[in-house]
C-alpha cells in the first residue's frame, strides 16, 4: 500500500513538472488595437505590418473574454493580440491574455502600438512617438465651458483621489533605451499631408518641419475629442502629473493597458510606440458637424474631408520601421 501511495504521489509531482513546463514563453506581445479588414494583404490597419513581419503563419489561440473574431498570433516567441478599441475592451483584453495559464508572460515585454491624434506645436502628422508616460483623460472633473464662470480656458480639474489609475509613469530607463535604438529611423511624410499641415498652420515653423521619433506623454481617453478646450485640458493634465514629457498625443487605450500591467507586477516591461495620423484641433475651417455627421458632405466619411489627408498607411509604416527594430532587438536578446 505504501508503495502505491508513493507511487501516485511520484506520478502526481510529474504531472504537476509536466503542467508547469507546459506554458508558451512568450518574449514579446504586440498588442495593437484594431486592423482594417484582413490581418494582412489589404489596407493595413494598427496590427498588419507586425502580423505579416513577425506572427503569420504561427500557431493561432481562441482567448476566452476577448472581443469575437480576435485571437492570439504566436510565432517563435513573438505573440500578437488586437486588444479591441477603448479602454473597457483594452483592459479585459489584456487581463484575458495575463491570467490564460496556457502562456507565461512574466518575461515578455509588451509591445503597445497604434495611431493616434497629435498635439499642436509639438508634433506634426507621420511623427512616431517612444512613450514615457500615459494619462487617463477621463478621471477627474469635467465641465462644459458653457458652465464655466472663471474664463479659463481648461474645463479639467484634478482629483487626488483618481491618481493611482490616472497617471502611470514608464520604465524611463526602457524609454530611452528605445528612444536611441530608433531615434534614427527613416520615417516620413507624404506631399499631401505636408501641404495639408502648411496650409493649416500657414507661418508656423513647426508644422513644417518632416516627421520625427520623440518621446512624448500620451492622453488616453473613451471618446474621440477634438479641440483647443480639449487639448488645453491635456496639457493641463500633463504639468499636473509631472509627466517628463510634453503632451504628445491623444488615444483611447494605453492608460488601460499601464494600469492593467502595473496590477501584475509588469509595468516595468511596457514600451509605447505611436504614430500621429490626425491633429488633435479643428482645421482649414472643419466643424464638428462637418467632420462627425454623416449627412454633411465634408464629413469623415468622405475622401474630401479636410481630415483624410493621406498620411494613414504612411504612418502605419513609420510605426513598423521603429517597432521593428524594437521587436528584432528583444529576438536577438540585445534589448
Amino acid at each position: 500500500m505504501k508503495k502505491l501511495v508513493s507511487l501516485l504521489l511520484m506520478t502526481a509531482i510529474i504531472i504537476s513538472a509536466a503542467t508547469a513546463a507546459d506554458p508558451v514563453k512568450i518574449d514579446a506581445l504586440i498588442l495593437p488595437k484594431f486592423e482594417n479588414g484582413e490581418m494582412s494583404g489589404d489596407f493595413p490597419g494598427e496590427a498588419q505590418y507586425y502580423h505579416e513581419a513577425y506572427t503569420e503563419g504561427g500557431d493561432v489561440y481562441d482567448i476566452p473574454g476577448a472581443p469575437a473574431g480576435h485571437q492570439l498570433y504566436v510565432k517563435d516567441g513573438i505573440a500578437l493580440f488586437v486588444t479591441g478599441m477603448g479602454k473597457v475592451n483594452t483592459a479585459v483584453s489584456l487581463t484575458s491574455l495575463l491570467t490564460d495559464d496556457r502562456f507565461d508572460f512574466s518575461d515578455a515585454y509588451f509591445l503597445a502600438t497604434g495611431c493616434a491624434g497629435s498635439s499642436t506645436e509639438y508634433t506634426v502628422m507621420g511623427d512616431v512617438f517612444i512613450i514615457t508616460a500615459t494619462i487617463d483623460f477621463d478621471l477627474g472633473h469635467h465641465a462644459d465651458p458653457r458652465e464655466m464662470t472663471s474664463g479659463a480656458v481648461e474645463t479639467w480639474f484634478h482629483d487626488a483621489s483618481y491618481d493611482d489609475a490616472s497617471f502611470k509613469l514608464l520604465n524611463q530607463e526602457l524609454a530611452e533605451t528605445v528612444y536611441q535604438m530608433t531615434k534614427d529611423a527613416d520615417v516620413r511624410t507624404t506631399e499631401k499631408t505636408a501641404a495639408f499641415m502648411a496650409a493649416a498652420f500657414p507661418g508656423e515653423e513647426w508644422a513644417q518641419r518632416e516627421p520625427m521619433v520623440l518621446k512624448g506623454t500620451t492622453v488616453t481617453a473613451d471618446n474621440y475629442w477634438k479641440g483647443y478646450y480639449d487639448e488645453a485640458n491635456a496639457r493641463l493634465m500633463t504639468e499636473t502629473y509631472g509627466a517628463p514629457d510634453p503632451y504628445a498625443l491623444s488615444e483611447m487605450e494605453d492608460n488601460a493597458i499601464a494600469v492593467t500591467l502595473d496590477r501584475f507586477g509588469l509595468l516595468d516591461q511596457l514600451i509605447i510606440i505611436r504614430d500621429s495620423v490626425n491633429m488633435d484641433v479643428f482645421m482649414l475651417g472643419a466643424t464638428p458637424e462637418s467632420l462627425w455627421d454623416p449627412n454633411f458632405q465634408d464629413s469623415l466619411s468622405s475622401e474630401d474631408s479636410v481630415e483624410a489627408a493621406d498620411i494613414f498607411a504612411t504612418a502605419m509604416e513609420n510605426n513598423f520601421k521603429v517597432g521593428s527594430i524594437v521587436i528584432d532587438a528583444i529576438k536577438a536578446g540585445t534589448l
